[in-house]
């Protein structure tokens, strides 16, 4: 890279940077920022992600063509399937960052993303990157080149590398963001969508297309499309919990579970205690620190903590510690008014 071309990328790498901090929300951040990154690295199409940290299932997303009707594919591959490059694996790796063509040393066919999709859409090399910050994960990062291209080179990659952690920060920001105080209610009660194997929809109440329409991604409705996060929660493991954060500041949730051999997804309201780890991990906690503060906010003693956690007393302290710092806060009294101030904005 000569110097002239350094300077110009470190200018554009410092305003992705100055972006990332500005208060972006979700969506501007998965397309002005895949934007921007694609000047300095140049991609023919791209893909990112908001998730939740807890579960890293999708909970919002943008896919750009020849992607988007691949949609269905992808999910069955990423949740479905053993392959190089698996975000969730990318998320608890020391570098989430990864290409490819580095990944398979060169022979793609190895990669059954790439023989069963990738190829036949006329693309070549892939570069993923899982967005962590405070050992969670926000989001995820794919760009695609076509075959004929040659695939990313380390320098490229190292510059993802660098921006994926600030790219993190700027999504856990925006996703824990208090919401506005005019948040519409939404409708009265539950809303059920039944998905066959297949992930199409067999059926689906009016409370739940109501709700829908509030989801990041819920525009898709329009074409016929499911949004992303109801489509990853289904294909992810059943049964589970997914939380997503509606455009209106809303939080929803997403309960998925088997019925015989369709999928059922009840969209509701986030209840308070649902939200307790993702705003945990706003600040940064790690998993074990998450389970000791977790216990704490729901009254449990020191004893308590080591009896259930299975850990000593020292190592409950110790974890409490770095609880009380991240929060800044100096008693158990104080970091349960602060968790519960916090989500009483959201209730």
């Amino acid at each position: 890279m000569s110097v002239v071309a350094g300077a110009v990328v470190e200018r554009r790498l410092a305003d992705i940077e100055r972006r990332c901090r500005s208060g972006l929300d979700t969506a501007a951040l998965g397309s002005e920022i895949v934007g921007r990154l694609r000047r300095v690295v140049p991609a023919e199409a791209a893909f990112s992600a908001t998730v939740d940290p807890v579960t890293l299932l999708f909970t919002s997303a943008t896919a750009e063509d020849p992607l988007g009707p691949a949609t269905a594919l992808f999910l069955d591959n990423e949740f479905g399937q053993a392959d190089v490059n698996k975000f969730a694996g990318l998320a608890g790796a020391a570098d989430p960052v990864g290409s490819l063509d580095r990944a398979t040393e060169g022979s793609r066919t190895d990669s059954a993303r790439y023989r069963e999709i990738m190829a036949p859409l006329g693309l070549g090399d892939e570069l993923r990157a899982a967005l962590v910050t405070g050992h969670r994960c926000w989001g995820v990062l794919c760009l695609h080149r076509e075959a004929s291209s040659p695939g990313f080179t380390d320098e490229e990659i190292a510059l993802v590398r660098r921006v994926a952690p600030v790219l993190a920060a700027g999504l856990r920001t925006a996703v824990t963001a208090l919401p506005p105080p005019n948040a519409t209610t939404g409708p009265d009660g539950v809303g059920l969508i039944l998905l066959d194997s297949a992930l199409r929809t067999v059926s689906m109440s009016p409370e739940a297309e109501q709700w829908l329409t509030d989801f990041p991604d819920g525009d898709r409705q329009d074409a016929g499309l499911l949004p992303v996060s109801v489509l990853a929660a289904a294909a992810g493991p059943v049964p589970s919990t997914v939380r997503v954060r509606g455009r209106s500041g809303r939080w929803l949730a997403l309960h998925t579970s088997r019925l015989g051999a369709q999928i059922g997804v009840v969209v509701e309201p986030a209840r308070p205690a649902e939200l307790g780890a993702v705003l945990l991990s706003a600040h940064g906690l790690t998993d074990a620190q998450t389970r000791v503060a977790a216990l704490v906010i729901r009254g449990r003693s020191t004893r308590q903590l080591v009896d259930e956690l299975h850990i000593s007393a020292n190592t409950v302290q110790e974890h409490l510690t770095a609880v009380f710092d991240k929060f800044g806060v100096r008693s158990r009294r104080e970091l349960v008014a602060v968790v519960l101030a916090d989500l009483s904005g959201f209730a």
